[in-house]
């Protein structure tokens, strides 16, 4: 194991900065997911950290070392990528021991890495096929293998399920949160997908045009995002936004443009709110229900518009004005489109956020 601190760091290309003053340290043995939209800077940010790209500025160090300008193959790493970059030609055992051979690493030795990442990997069986006699998730197994026979002190991952089926996607998301779990390994992996993110991180570190906007737990990124961006690309469904100003009376309110108040006491505010300020309400659709006797409920009245069947569960969509807002219902709960009902949520639990610079209140 080993930690990673990224000091500083700056990446353009050309007169395109993608990375800027940028910095996150990852303690040994943590589980960190660069979470963000395509184009964020996530996968220039784990090249940076494997050497696979020059940087402007700052300083990567791995282990307590700066490895800022040392070679890849100096730095302790493994790498998984987005593609499985397998040799068609040599079996999936040649795969595994090819770098190995290479590195001029004993026979012996060789064998037992890859016997024992075999047997972690549920492999043994596939090691004397070659790529094309192997299934997408089998290829996948054996390119996290070829990282991990390395006995690397960190291990990079580059949206590696993301050419997978869904099916395939969970299995191997449960395999790695076991991995990680098994090795206790430094492990930085890029995704775009939360439920990912959400699901193997020990801390998420949410980016958006090259800058992490917040670092935190997956529960806190979750509960308690720190501005509009973060609320809004975390989770699924996504958090409602409903628009207004605030009237900050001794019970403060949240005014529409259509002139629907919505109580907002209870809420903890960081700072005294302030009357006539432009504000978007955020609360999630699992936070709302028909429920109105729990303590310190506040109604929401929607025009119901829309049901749409998940499964499990359904969504509830209605609309306060001209804007949506949806809810998680029971699969067997009926509603009448175009039925006018007050829903409740508990203003503790939501988020709001400034309309101008996005950040919590």
């Amino acid at each position: 194991m080993a930690s990673v601190s990224i000091r500083k760091l700056g990446v353009s290309f050309g007169s395109l900065s993608v990375l800027r003053d940028l910095d996150l340290e990852v303690a040994e043995g943590e589980f960190v997911v660069l979470l963000g939209p395509s184009g964020c800077g996530k996968s220039t940010l784990l090249n940076a950290v494997a050497g696979l790209l020059d940087i402007d500025d700052g300083q990567v160090w791995i282990g307590g070392k700066n490895v800022t300008w040392e070679e890849p193959k100096d730095r302790g790493i493994g790498m998984v990528f987005q593609s499985y970059a397998l040799y068609p030609r040599m079996t999936a055992e040649g795969n595994l021991t090819f770098g190995l051979r290479v590195a001029g690493v004993a026979k012996d030795e060789i064998a037992k890495r890859v016997a024992r990442t075999a047997e972690l990997l549920q492999i043994e069986p596939l090691l004397k096929r070659r790529p094309a006699e192997l299934s997408g998730g089998q290829r996948q197994r054996v390119a996290i293998g070829r990282a991990l026979v390395r006995e690397a002190g960190v291990f990079l991952f580059d949206e590696p399920l993301s050419n997978l089926d869904a099916k395939l996607r969970t299995e191997l998301r449960v395999e790695l949160k076991k991995l990680h779990m098994t090795l206790g390994s430094t492990m930085i992996y890029v995704t775009h997908d939360q439920i990912e993110a959400l699901t193997l991180a020990d801390r998420v570190a949410v980016m958006h045009r090259g800058v992490i906007q917040q670092l935190a737990s997956p529960k806190e990124i979750y509960q308690r995002p720190v501005n509009r961006f973060v609320a809004g690309f975390v989770g699924s469904p996504a958090m409602n936004f409903v628009s207004g100003e605030l009237v900050a009376n001794s019970d403060p309110v949240l005014r529409t443009a259509d002139g629907t108040e919505i109580r907002l006491a209870g809420y903890p505010f960081n700072e005294r709110p302030q009357s006539g300020r432009k504000v978007d309400l955020g609360v999630r659709p699992e936070q709302i229900h028909f429920d109105s006797t729990a303590p310190g409920a506040t109604a929401l009245p929607l025009a119901l518009t829309l049901v749409e069947p998940m499964g499990a569960d359904s969504l509830l969509w209605g609309s306060i004005g001209d804007q949506s807002v949806s809810l998680r219902i029971g699969p067997d709960e009926t509603h009448k489109i175009g039925e006018k009902v007050n829903v409740h949520f508990q203003p503790a639990a939501a988020s709001i956020f400034d309309a101008e610079t996005g950040e919590r209140l």
